[in-house]
């Protein structure tokens, strides 16, 4: 595999971490008057409040403010796409612990002390938690959607063979280490500086003004980093800024709120449970001809992300085969749990699982191994075949995914090894192997054409260093390393002479979340056209110095070249050179500007939600996961024992930082396709809200033998030095886990003589696969002989 160059610099906070020094929300040192909220949650997942009752609370030793609805000055209702979720309740209430109160006191203790003390009371009706129950009763956000191409009657007529069925994915914690935090602090005048643990400085900003019932320009957001994020905070860190924001404002103190991991879990959206029926007509081969899928997500209680989310689902059923004849039905369910929201690959997981899954059992009817049929309905790589082109009409170009099953297959030993499984899985009944190569292709853009925007501050100074605002946020993920090293290469300076600065709505305004995989792509672009402006000064000023018309050198600023924090003339290197640091110096004398503002929108892109129909993305990122694992039928256990991976990202911007993402987005997806699961009680409570009732990967579920390559690839180049974003596609390389699972159970009931499993009942599996479902999956095909 490709390695890290021993020159490439550490992650900007590499050292910080290490040393303990980086420094988030509950570091921040503690101001002076500085007070803890905490907030008090509905006694119901459903119902309405009937009375509050605060004065017990107010009389509360350390307590300053108790407050509720009625202390809003502004909107009580906020939400990204429809403002439909209150900040505190008034009387409607949306899911168990929705914020009804807010405590402010002198401590933490106090503040909970005061929440112990407030006693709401409610008429409590039957939630709803299902996706079928919601949908059965017509309880929906926003209106049904549809994608469609082709004739389905057509392909169903052609078809050989029909498979059917009903696919649930569960939903999944973000399980960020740093939970949601906020710390307001008020301006003089009517103004309000919010430090917040978010992906979307701009959001927050916009709730808090519309709160306070300010202008936005009233309000500051900053943020220098996030104990992660995975999508978890680019909507749900609007409450408890919020919250601190309006505590601040009727104290006049600064207040600061972090959630403890139990309230976070307990309180906060995950990623969306998806039920999809699905019916698919196929050839002889395994090549499908037609294909109907129905999909539901559980949306929770408000909008938040949900239609976005669920769009890109749509977007992604496909994930890398060809369906000529395809017809695409999906709406949200309003149920009554926290409002669901974005998490690492929004939405794409979920369909590429059911298209995966349809595979699998495509094979097992035909009696074929998974890969034979795979490959018969891959996008074709010729950009001009009928067979590269999406349901949604979008052209694939650079589809390399052909040539990254061919190689993948060999590297990985795929053929020997199914035939080692085979066998093993003959003799030894109860422990089973699988294996299976899944691919992904995933879409590069937000789905929404506004947020595909990007503006940086670049300042130079006389010494030759320089500053760098973005509205990118630093999650852990090393995009401001990313970005220092694309304004270092522009400017041909050394990356130790660039800092990016704090996130900041008072540098960078109207900034898109720091999401959808495409930050580096849309700030790093916005940092080059903005460090462009400032060179193209520099070349002029440089021409003017260097040119010696006595010596034959007339001022040419074609000749000026900038590296190695030098600048100097093509045409006498030697003699006609200056420093950085003296060129930057020499522009201060001249009066020349040093500081640029760049801006970037994606080009060429567009998506008609009414028709289904455009160029959402503007490229893709590819590769492939082969996956085995082993089972025990009768305890339902599961080891990975091997992992092979093959991505085409372009040319690296940063090869450690990109493998890194490779191998935690792969784990992560790992956790979400086999551990992770979200259990509720009867009354919406959810039961596996802590560490120690909610299960991540660790150490022991890593593949002892895991293997991460690149394909050599000349990326996107109408994209920022060729790259290609790595932020979520590793994720669903996981569901590659998922198949090989499935595969090891249908040896249970293989037809004697056939390929990779064989035909026999098809396992009954959802997500996650689960030690328990496993075994109860087993259970089913029957007993070992």
């Amino acid at each position: 595999m490709k390695r890290p160059a021993r020159s490439e610099p550490l992650h900007d906070s590499a050292e910080l971490h290490v040393q303990g020094n980086a420094l988030y929300i509950e570091d921040l040192p503690r101001l002076e008057g500085e007070l803890a909220l905490a907030t008090v949650g509905a006694p119901c997942a459903r119902g309405r409040v009937t009375a509050v009752h605060l004065d017990a609370a107010r009389a509360v030793p350390g307590v300053v403010a108790v407050l509720d609805h009625r202390d809003i000055p502004g909107h009580n209702c906020w939400g990204p796409i429809f403002e439909d979720e209150p900040f505190l309740v008034v009387d409607e209430i949306g899911y168990l612990g929705q914020p009804v109160v807010i405590v402010v006191a002198e401590s933490r203790a106090a503040a909970l002390a005061g929440c112990a003390a407030v006693k709401i009371e409610a008429a409590a009706e039957p939630p709803v938690l299902s996706i079928d129950e919601a949908d059965r009763r017509g309880l929906h956000i926003g209106v049904e959607r549809f994608i469609r191409r082709g004739d389905p009657g057509a392909g169903w007529a052609a078809a050989k063979q029909r498979v059917e069925g009903v696919f649930e994915s569960g939903g999944q914690e973000q399980f960020y280490l740093e939970s949601q935090a906020a710390l307001a602090i008020p301006d003089e005048g009517s103004a309000m500086v919010v430090h917040s643990s978010t992906q979307n400085p701009t959001e927050i900003q916009k709730v808090v003004a519309e709160l306070l019932g300010w202008r936005q320009n009233q309000v500051v957001c900053l943020c220098r980093r996030m104990g992660g994020g995975f999508g978890g905070k680019e909507t749900q860190g609007s409450l408890p800024a919020a919250f601190a924001a309006l505590a601040a404002w009727k104290c006049g103190r600064p207040v600061r709120v972090v959630y403890t991991k139990d309230e976070d879990m307990l309180l906060t959206g995950k990623r969306h449970a998806v039920r999809t029926a699905y019916s698919i007509g196929c050839d002889e081969t395994g090549r499908i001809l037609a294909a109907e899928f129905v999909v539901r997500s559980n949306g929770g209680a408000y909008a938040d992300l949900s239609t976005a989310v669920l769009e890109r689902t749509m977007l992604h059923l496909d994930n890398a085969y060809f369906l000529p004849h395809v017809a695409i039905a999906a709406r949200v369910c309003r149920t009554n749990l926290p409002p669901n929201t974005a998490f690492r690959g929004f939405g794409g997981p979920q369909a590429m699982a059911v298209i995966e899954n349809v595979m699998e059992e495509i094979a097992l009817t035909l009696g074929k191994d998974a890969l034979t049929v795979r490959r018969a309905n891959l996008y074709s790589a010729d950009p001009a075949s009928e067979r590269a082109m999406t349901p949604y009409g979008q052209r694939l170009t650079n589809n390399r995914l052909p040539e990254i099953f061919d190689r993948l297959e060999a590297s990985s030993d795929y053929g020997a090894r199914r035939a080692r499984i085979e066998g093993s899985n003959e003799r030894e009944p109860v422990a089973l192997s699988g294996l299976a190569l899944v691919p992904v292709k995933f879409g590069i853009s937000f789905t929404n054409k506004m947020l595909n925007q990007a503006n940086a501050l670049v300042n130079v100074y006389t010494d030759g260093t320089v500053q760098v605002s973005t509205g990118a946020t630093e999650m852990g993920q090393g995009v401001n390393t990313k970005l220092a090293l694309i304004v270092a290469a522009e400017l041909g300076i050394s990356f130790e002479r660039v800092v990016v600065m704090t996130t900041s709505t008072e540098k960078n305004n109207n900034t898109s979340p720091t999401a959808a995989s495409a930050s580096t792509d849309l700030n790093g672009s916005a940092a080059i056209d903005a460090c462009r402006q400032i060179r193209a000064r520099l070349v002029e000023l440089a021409a003017d110095l260097f040119a010696d018309p006595a010596a034959g050198l007339e001022r040419s600023p074609a000749d000026v070249r900038f590296d190695d924090d030098r600048c100097w003339d093509v045409r006498a290197p030697a003699t006609r050179a200056l420093s950085f640091a003296e060129l930057t110096q020499r522009a201060r004398t001249e009066r020349v500007d040093l500081g640029a503002r760049g801006f970037y929108a994606t080009p060429d892109i567009g998506f008609d939600r009414e028709s289904g129909q455009g160029t959402p993305f503007a490229y893709y990122t590819t590769g492939a996961c082969v996956a085995e694992v082993k089972i025990d039928r009768l305890l339902g256990t599961l080891e990975v024992s091997r992992l092979d991976v093959l991505m085409d990202i372009g040319k690296p911007i940063h090869l450690a930082i990109e493998l890194g993402q490779i191998y935690g987005g792969l784990v992560q997806g790992i956790g979400w396709v086999t551990a992770e699961e979200l259990v509720y009680d009867e009354r919406g409570f959810l039961l596996s809200h802590s560490p120690t009732t909610y299960k991540i990967p660790n150490i022991t579920d890593i593949a002892p033998e895991f293997h991460v390559d690149l394909l050599d690839s000349d990326g996107v180049p109408q994209i920022l030095r060729s790259t290609k974003a790595v932020g979520e596609p590793p994720l669903m390389l996981g569901i590659a886990v998922w198949c090989a699972i499935k595969n090891a159970l249908s040896y249970a009931s293989r037809r004697e003589g056939a390929a990779g499993g064989g035909r026999g009942a098809i396992p009954d599996l959802g997500l996650p696969a689960t030690h328990e479902a496993i075994a109860l999956a087993a259970e089913k095909l029957g007993r070992p002989q």
